[in-house]
């Protein structure tokens, strides 16, 4: 399939009229969800019950309703990538981010043990949050969570409960929880 270049947009979208182009944007939003997500925030202003989507996807990879989670890293990265291409809100990425950090910290303190991809996982998430959190000066909001996050470590092996703290403590000191 032949890509469209941005030029080619810009001359394909000059040669519509108004309505033309409402039209196909509407059309959009029927064929694609993620269209009709895009614009339901811009539109609402509100994107609380999308980011709610958001984060019961990633929760069902450690808890679904029935079952054991499957932990399908593709699955929860996916719901992370498309919810940032809808939300302008740093403050509701950020708690889609932590949500994935707390299930799996939850996850491993209910079912022991679990492997060292596992853990690779949620310390790497664990850090894309802390900078995203110091990035956009979102400590006032999260920095007790996040404290939290590590004081649920104590005692999990494959090295996890050190990297964590050593994470958290690379952002944050104990006098900020």
């Amino acid at each position: 399939m032949a890509k469209v270049t941005l030029t080619q947009m810009k001359k394909y979208l000059n040669s519509k009229t108004d309505a033309q182009l409402r039209e196909e944007i509407l059309q959009l939003m029927k064929l694609f969800p993620n269209v009709k997500e895009y614009y339901a925030v811009r539109v609402n202003s509100d994107e609380n019950e999308i980011m709610e989507k958001y984060k019961k996807i990633i929760r069902n990879e450690f808890f679904p309703v029935r079952g054991f989670g499957k932990l399908r890293y593709a699955v929860m990265k996916k719901a992370l990538d498309d919810f940032k291409k809808i939300s302008t809100n740093p403050a509701s990425i950020a708690e889609l981010m932590i949500t994935y950090v707390e299930s799996g910290v939850e996850f491993t303190n209910a079912y022991g043990d679990i492997d060292e991809v596992f853990y690779v996982k949620i310390e790497n998430m664990y850090e894309k949050l802390l900078a995203y959190v110091s990035e956009n000066d979102l400590e006032d909001t999260y920095v007790k969570r996040l404290a939290e996050i590590k004081d649920q470590c104590m005692g999990i092996g494959w090295e996890f409960e050190d990297t964590m703290m050593d994470l958290y403590y690379n952002y944050f000191s104990d006098d900020e929880d």
